[in-house]
């Protein structure tokens, strides 16, 4: 009896513990670098266990046929706002102040799970913007598996210089919340970064610029002896700052201060994109939250010369790519609608660049720069992060938007 009895628990465990198995076959395989043909790709559990021709599946795996479709690796937005949702909806300042804790909580888990669905299976998501940490309460949501979403890279309430940030505007007896935390000199940093980490945060996000010039202009904010403070502060402890930096001298503090990345970068130059490439600074863009703020503003794209921004902002671009400083894909996707993250990767097409480095700046690339070596490649030993798309988005960006197939984790979203 105790035999049998021992029997049948061996055999419970084993099967509690048996692993799904899946044999992709798509027409084509983008790898995070190349394009292959006749590949198939093996997922046992949450690892890609093999990537080839002609593999040899385990019994009981499922084999699923991507007939006309390619298979990418998930993919990544480096520049994400969970807890935002589109300013010609609700403006940011109203969202801030008016919206409750509960309806912005609300806004982010279907933001996660429509973000998800789209394809995007990781996010660096860069700020809750008056949301407090909730992100990191979100994070840990998704990873227990209570609701759907991607992956998140998280930084909390991000830094801001005292005054520089908003809302702004209102009675000066008035204390209005703060769209970020607000922090100054030696100690008062270091004890803001510190405390950040301690509420869980992966990155630091710091303003190394932002509008609050006498014109109401953008202007530097932290001196670039408290942006090196910040980044030793920060790498104690094994994470990275990032710096939204807009201006020609916010952008420069936070290079030679030591930021990972460059968000924005409005008015980049070559001599700066140069510069970043010269430290090993990465450029996220954020065309599309450019392209969004100019409609809602009232240009009719396609009908109407381009404004001002958008010049500029294609200028911006221009000279990052001739400089060849690392591109990692990021909208600022909040400003615009969640789902649509291709957006920007269309916008770096039509701004130049090609489109199997669009595809790498949103796979590989961003794997490598934000320190996530399990993901961005259909490589063996990578996370079973997956997608599917119909067509061949290596010779037309948009073909993305047609996602067929979305796997995190070895676990299947989308089919």
């Amino acid at each position: 009896m105790f035999r049998k009895l021992l029997a049948l628990l061996f055999l419970t465990t084993s099967l509690s513990q048996a692993q799904s198995s899946f044999v992709l076959i798509p027409d084509r395989v983008f790898d995070g670098t190349d394009v292959h043909t006749g590949w198939q790709v093996l997922v046992t559990g949450n690892q890609i266990i093999a990537v080839g021709p002609n593999l040899q599946p385990p019994a009981g795996a499922e084999v699923i046929v991507l007939k006309n479709q390619t298979l990418l690796p998930g993919l990544i937005e480096g520049h994400s706002h969970l807890f935002l949702h589109p300013y010609n909806e609700t403006s940011w300042d109203d969202q801030v102040l008016r919206e409750s804790p509960m309806e912005r909580a609300a806004r982010a888990v279907v933001h996660a799970e429509k973000t998800l669905l789209a394809g995007f299976t990781t996010v660096r998501d860069l700020g809750t913007e008056g949301a407090d940490f909730d992100d990191v309460g979100l994070k840990q949501t998704i990873e227990k598996g209570i609701i759907p979403g991607p992956r998140m890279i998280t930084v909390g309430r991000a830094l801001i210089a005292t005054g520089s940030y908003g809302p702004k505007g209102y009675n000066t007896r008035t204390n209005v919340p703060q769209g970020a935390e607000e922090a100054d000199g030696q100690d008062r940093l270091i004890q803001a970064v510190r405390g950040q980490i301690g509420r869980g945060i992966d990155v630091v996000k710091i303003y190394a610029d932002y509008r609050w010039g006498l014109m109401g202009e953008a202007k530097p904010t932290f001196l670039q002896e408290e942006i090196e403070l910040m980044v030793k502060v920060a790498a104690s402890s094994g994470r990275s700052v990032i710096a939204h930096a807009s201006t020609e001298e916010g952008i420069r503090r936070a290079i030679l201060g030591g930021c990972k990345t460059i968000e924005h970068g409005d008015v980049g130059t070559l001599e700066l994109f140069r510069l970043m490439k010269s430290k090993g600074v990465a450029y996220c863009p954020t065309l599309a939250a450019s392209d969004a703020i100019s409609q809602y503003r009232g240009w009719k794209k396609g009908q109407d010369s381009e404004p001002e921004r958008i010049v500029q902002k294609r200028k911006s671009f221009k000279a990052a790519l001739e400089s060849g400083v690392t591109i990692v894909m990021g909208g600022d996707v909040g400003v615009f609608t969640h789902g649509d993250n291709v957006r920007e990767m269309e916008l770096m097409q039509e701004y130049g660049m090609k489109p199997l480095d669009v595809l790498r700046s949103a796979t590989s690339v961003p794997a490598q720069v934000f320190g996530q070596p399990k993901l961005g490649e259909v490589k063996t030993g990578k996370f079973a992060d997956l997608i599917a798309v119909e067509g061949d988005p290596t010779q037309k960006i948009t073909h993305l938007r047609k996602v067929k197939l979305v796997m995190k984790d070895g676990k299947l979203y989308k089919r």
